[in-house]
């Protein structure tokens, strides 16, 4: 059946969000998302019903999902079973578009390197002077940048102009934590803690409480609680973080990358068997991911 392009981007903007939240969409998200009018997406919605191409679902809770055969006349037969390759610009991933094929159009030039990025969702969502981030991809964990030069609605796909790639390493950060991990006592004071930083050349360690984590200190907040006019002899709880950024040792590095950000946390504590065993700052993701 012939689709119009807006019946297209409605439909592929559905599956996307769709498989993102695993539950039914309202016409007014994919509206949101399009920047088209809800009542333009309601009306095209119930077209594509009387197609057989989506299903309502009624309810204050309920919207729209798609159906088998708006998979088959997209040619997203496999699409469930593919991993969601992301696609962001200015840091924040764009909703309803995910990364189906690169390929490359240049290679051997030596100044130049092309791609055309082939994706499910719409390229209205994108302008030509864009600066996006693709990846990372299931298999290498490669990660691409570049501007947008030109967009084609019809593949969809947005033709850029690479940067950089990087390709994430895949090992855990165990890797890369450092080890043995120096630890306060939980009775242990601000001179404890400066001699132990000055020592090692570090800016912050686990406070422990026996063998159970307690929380974390850091030079800023003993430096901080100087300030407020504390002691020299003050223990360390008093300053020192509960709410400790934990990670297990057997998680992949580049999939700490989001946690710092968010967190905007300078440090995080590596567990193993429900125990303390290394350290991984932000000094070291920067170590191994110079550009990130």
């Amino acid at each position: 059946m012939d689709l119009s392009l807006i019946q297209k981007d409605i439909l592929i903007t559905l599956i996307t969000l769709y498989h993102q939240s695993s539950h039914s969409i309202k016409g007014e998200e994919i509206a949101e998302v399009l920047k088209r009018n809800p009542g333009t997406v309601r009306n095209q919605m119930q077209a594509l019903k009387a197609l057989g191409l989506v299903e309502g679902v009624p309810g204050p809770k309920g919207g729209y999902t798609p159906t088998a055969m708006a998979y088959r006349e997209l040619n997203l037969v496999n699409y469930e079973h593919q991993s969601d390759v992301p696609i962001s610009r200015g840091g924040e991933t764009v909703r309803g578009v995910r990364v189906a094929e690169l390929d490359f159009t240049t290679l051997c030039h030596p100044d130049l390197c092309h791609a055309v990025v082939k994706i499910i969702g719409s390229v209205k969502h994108f302008k030509v002077g864009d600066l996006i981030t693709i990846g990372p991809t299931p298999v290498n964990k490669l990660l691409v940048r570049g501007e947008v030069y030109g967009m084609d609605e019809n593949l969809p796909a947005l033709l850029i102009s690479i940067s950089e790639m990087i390709s994430l390493p895949k090992q855990p950060i165990k890797t890369f934590m450092s080890t043995p991990l120096l630890t306060l006592s939980h009775d242990e004071t601000f001179s404890d803690a400066i001699r132990l930083f000055n020592a090692h050349h570090i800016h912050g360690a686990p406070v422990m409480n026996g063998a159970d984590l307690a929380g974390i200190v850091t030079i800023s907040d003993i430096i901080r609680g100087l300030d407020e006019g504390m002691a020299m002899d003050t223990a360390v709880t008093a300053v020192m973080t509960t709410d400790v950024v934990k990670a297990p040792s057997n998680i992949r590095i580049f999939e700490l990358v989001g946690r710092f950000k968010e967190r905007e946390i300078g440090r995080l504590i590596v567990m193993e068997d429900g125990r303390p065993v290394g350290i991984v700052t932000q000094s070291d993701i920067i170590r191994v991911f110079p550009s990130l």
